[in-house]
């Protein structure tokens, strides 16, 4: 039971939040944020939650899935939110969200959701037990 209880509140620690604002320099030529740029953000913000999670070095192994449901025009503010979704034996998976803020309103809705696998290795890149 005591374990259960680490898990969640390492679970609910590990979740990660970082704001961005859409620039034009980071923009395609429909105006709206690149998607490659997109993936880099997201990649990161998973790689940060996956190593608060399990305090040890993480590589990405895959993106399972990412979808672009929204294109995110230049001018609003990003938020990415990383957390927890499934935990294996040396593997975690890692739900990354995008929402969309508009800067002058309330205004706020989810765009991009995705999935990434990370592996915990050893100083010789052996993977190695997460928890």
């Amino acid at each position: 039971m005591h374990i259960e209880t680490d898990i969640d509140e390492r679970i609910k620690l590990s979740e990660t939040r970082i704001f961005k604002a859409v620039f034009p320099n980071t923009t395609n030529h429909y105006d709206t944020l690149f998607g490659g740029t997109a993936m880099h953000l997201m990649d990161e913000v998973a790689f940060i939650t996956a190593t608060r999670f399990a305090r040890k070095r993480m590589v990405t192994v895959s993106s399972d899935r990412i979808d672009f449901n929204k294109p995110i025009p230049a001018g609003t503010i990003i938020e990415l939110v990383g957390s927890i979704s499934h935990i294996g034996n040396t593997s975690l998976k890692v739900l990354v969200e995008i929402f969309i803020e508009e800067m002058y309103s309330n205004i706020r809705d989810k765009a991009i959701t995705g999935t990434f696998t990370f592996v915990a290795v050893d100083e010789h890149k052996h993977p190695i037990k997460v928890v």
